[in-house]
C-alpha cells in the first residue's frame, strides 16, 4: 500500500494484474488522480469500471484533469464526476476536489454541475477552482459550510457574471481575479481566515477587504486609483487587528499608498515584506501625517526584495527605519543592475539614515533582477 501510494492511478491500478496479493491493494488508496490529455472518455472509463470498486471510506484527495477539445465533453467529464463519483457511491467522503474549466467553457455547463457536486461533498474541506482561457460564464457559487482551504483564479480573458463564496469555515483564500469586465462579487463574512492570498482588480478588492479582517497573514497585490480611493474601500472602518505578517507587492500602480493604508490599519504587524514582480514604477511615496501604530510598537522584521534604489523606496525605507521603534531586523535584497544604482550608494543611504530602534541590524544582499519575477 505505501508502494502504490506514490505512484499515479493509473500504474496503481495496473499492478492488479501482477499476482492475487497485489490485486486488490489499490482499491483502498486514500489519493486518486487520473490524467487524461487526449480523450476524455478515458476519464469516464475510469470513473464508470474502476471507480465503483474502490474500498476506501474517506477519499482525501480525488483530482481528475482533462484536456478535451470539444466543449461538450468538458460537459460529460463534469457530469460524470457529478453523477457517478459521489452521488452512486454514497460511502465515498470527498475532502479536496480540484477543477479546471479551460478555455470553450460555455455557460449552460458550469452553474448546476459545479454547486451539485459542491452539494453532495458533506464534508469537502479543499477546493481549487481554476478559470483558464476566453471562457465564457455566468455567476458560479461556492456554497460550502466545511470548506477550509479555497483557491479561486479566473483568468483576464475570462468572461463571468460574478461569483459567491460563502463559506464560514474557511481558513486560508487564494483569490486571483484579473478580469476587468464588470462582473459580481460577493464574499460573505469568514471569520475562521487565519491566511490570504489575494491578487486582484481594484474594484474586486473592494469586495474582499470587509471579509478578511480577522487573518493573521495577508498577501496581497492590487492596483489602487489615484484619489479617493480610502474612503471607497475603508468606509466600513475595516481594522486587521489580528494581522501579524503583511507581504505586499509594490509592481502595480498607486500600490505604495495601498503600503500606508495597511500599515495605518494593522496596529499588531509584526512582520513586513515587500516585494516586487514586475517592471513597472512606483508612484511617489505619501508619507503618512501620523506614525502608524504599528511602527511604534510592534514592526520587528522589515525585508524588501527587489529593492532598486529609486526614490520612492528610499523614502519608504527610510521612514520605517527612522520610526519603527521595535525593528530587530531589515534585510534588502537588492538589485544591482536594473535601474544601474551603484551598491555602494544603497548601503549608505539607508545604513546612514537615522534609526529609531537602536539595536536594528541592517543587512544588504545582491541579487540579480530575475530573482524576483
Amino acid at each position: 500500500m505505501h508502494i502504490l501510494s506514490f505512484l499515479p492511478t493509473k500504474v496503481a491500478v495496473s499492478t492488479s494484474i501482477l499476482s492475487k496479493q497485489w490485486q486488490f491493494l489499490w482499491m483502498w488508496l486514500p489519493k486518486l488522480e487520473y490524467s487524461s490529455l487526449r480523450y476524455c472518455s478515458a476519464i469516464g472509463e475510469f470513473i464508470d469500471k474502476y471507480l465503483p470498486l474502490h474500498r476506501s471510506p474517506v477519499i482525501e484527495r480525488l483530482k481528475l484533469s482533462v484536456e478535451p477539445i470539444q466543449p461538450e465533453d468538458i460537459k460529460r467529464w463534469v457530469d460524470i464526476a457529478v453523477s457517478r463519483c459521489v452521488r452512486d457511491l454514497i460511502f465515498i467522503i470527498v475532502q479536496r476536489i480540484k477543477i479546471y474549466f479551460p478555455a470553450a467553457f460555455t455557460p449552460a455547463i458550469h452553474d448546476e454541475s459545479l454547486q451539485g457536486l459542491l452539494d453532495i461533498c458533506p464534508v469537502l474541506e479543499d477546493l481549487s477552482v481554476l478559470l483558464r482561457g476566453e471562457c465564457s460564464m455566468g455567476e458560479i457559487s461556492v456554497i460550502v459550510p466545511t470548506l477550509q482551504r479555497l483557491s479561486l483564479s479566473v483568468s483576464c480573458s475570462c468572461y463571468l457574471d460574478g461569483y459567491v463564496i460563502d463559506t464560514p469555515s474557511l481558513k486560508y483564500l487564494k483569490l486571483e481575479d484579473w478580469n476587468n469586465s464588470a462582473h459580481d462579487v460577493e464574499i460573505r463574512d469568514m471569520p475562521e481566515l487565519r491566511e490570504a492570498y489575494v491578487d486582484v482588480v481594484f474594484f474586486v478588492l473592494k469586495s474582499v477587504i470587509g471579509s478578511i479582517t480577522s487573518l493573521k497573514h495577508l498577501t496581497i497585490c492590487s492596483e489602487i486609483p489615484k484619489r479617493g480611493w480610502e474612503d471607497d474601500v475603508y468606509g466600513g472602518g475595516f481594522v486587521f487587528n489580528q494581522l501579524e505578517h503583511l507581504e505586499l507587492c509594490v509592481c502595480k500602480d498607486n500600490s505604495s499608498d495601498l503600503l500606508g493604508q495597511l500599515l495605518k490599519d494593522s496596529p499588531n504587524l509584526r512582520v513586513l515584506d515587500i516585494y516586487h514582480k514586475g517592471d513597472t514604477d512606483m508612484v511617489c511615496w505619501n508619507q503618512p501625517s501620523l506614525v502608524p501604530q504599528c511602527l511604534l510598537s510592534s514592526l520587528q522584521i522589515f525585508n524588501w526584495s527587489g529593492y532598486f534604489g529609486r526614490q520612492q523606496e528610499r523614502d519608504i525605507a527610510v521612514h520605517i527605519l527612522k520610526n519603527a521603534c521595535v525593528l530587530n531586523k531589515v534585510t534588502i535584497f537588492a538589485d544591482i543592475v536594473q535601474y544601474s544604482v551603484p551598491h555602494l550608494k544603497m548601503i549608505k543611504e539607508l545604513a546612514f539614515s537615522s534609526r529609531a530602534s537602536s539595536t536594528c541590524e541592517l543587512v544588504f544582499v545582491e541579487c540579480p533582477y530575475e530573482m524576483f519575477d
